[in-house]
C-alpha cells in the first residue's frame, strides 16, 4: 500500500493512484464506461464480494469520480454515474488498455473505435500544436511551482546527482 502522506513527494501519479489505483477500482470504472450503473450489474460482472464493491463505489462517490442517482423510490434504489471528473479517465483507462492489448493479451478482447466511422483510434501523445510526439521524444520536467518549492527548502524530490566516494 502506498502511504498517503507524501512525506518528501510531490507526485501526480502516486496521488492518482491513491484514488483509482486499486484493481478493483479501476475494473469498476471500466465496467460504468462499458454502461453498467447498477451494483447488481458490477457485482455480477466483475465477480466481486459486496463489501468490497459497496467500499469502491463509496470511494468513488466520496471523490467525485462517481454520482449516487436514485433510480426509483420504493424500494430506493441507486444506480452510479460517472461525473466529468470520472469521465476524464477515459483517456488514462484507454491508455492502460492499449499497452495490455499490445504487451500483456495474446488476443485484445475489445477495440476503440471512432463512433462516427469506425475506424480504429489510439492513444497517442501530441505537441501543443496537435502533431504527433514519439513518447522517447518527452521528457518528464519539474514545473516552475515544483521548482520554487525545492529552493524555498519545503520538501520537493532533489535533482542533484550525489558523486561517488
Amino acid at each position: 500500500m502506498l502511504r498517503n502522506d507524501y512525506a518528501g513527494q510531490d507526485c501526480s501519479v502516486a496521488r492518482a493512484l491513491e484514488l483509482v489505483g486499486e484493481r478493483w477500482t479501476l475494473l469498476v470504472i471500466r465496467d460504468a464506461f462499458l454502461g453498467r450503473r447498477r451494483f447488481e450489474e458490477f457485482q455480477e460482472s466483475l465477480g466481486i464480494a459486496r463489501n468490497v464493491l459497496a467500499d469502491r463505489l463509496q470511494k468513488l462517490v466520496d471523490n467525485g469520480i462517481f454520482e449516487r442517482v436514485r433510480y426509483q423510490e420504493r424500494p430506493e434504489r441507486f444506480e452510479y454515474r460517472l461525473t466529468a471528473k470520472g469521465r476524464d479517465l477515459r483517456l488514462a483507462l484507454a491508455a492502460l488498455m492499449q499497452w495490455g492489448d499490445e504487451h500483456v493479451s495474446p488476443t485484445p478482447p475489445r477495440v476503440l473505435r471512432h463512433k462516427s466511422d469506425g475506424t480504429p483510434v489510439r492513444v497517442a501523445l501530441v505537441g501543443a500544436d496537435g502533431k504527433p510526439v514519439d513518447a522517447k521524444d518527452v521528457e518528464n520536467v519539474p514545473t516552475p511551482r515544483a521548482g520554487r518549492r525545492a529552493r524555498s527548502g519545503a520538501s520537493a524530490p532533489s535533482t542533484r546527482r550525489r558523486r561517488s566516494a
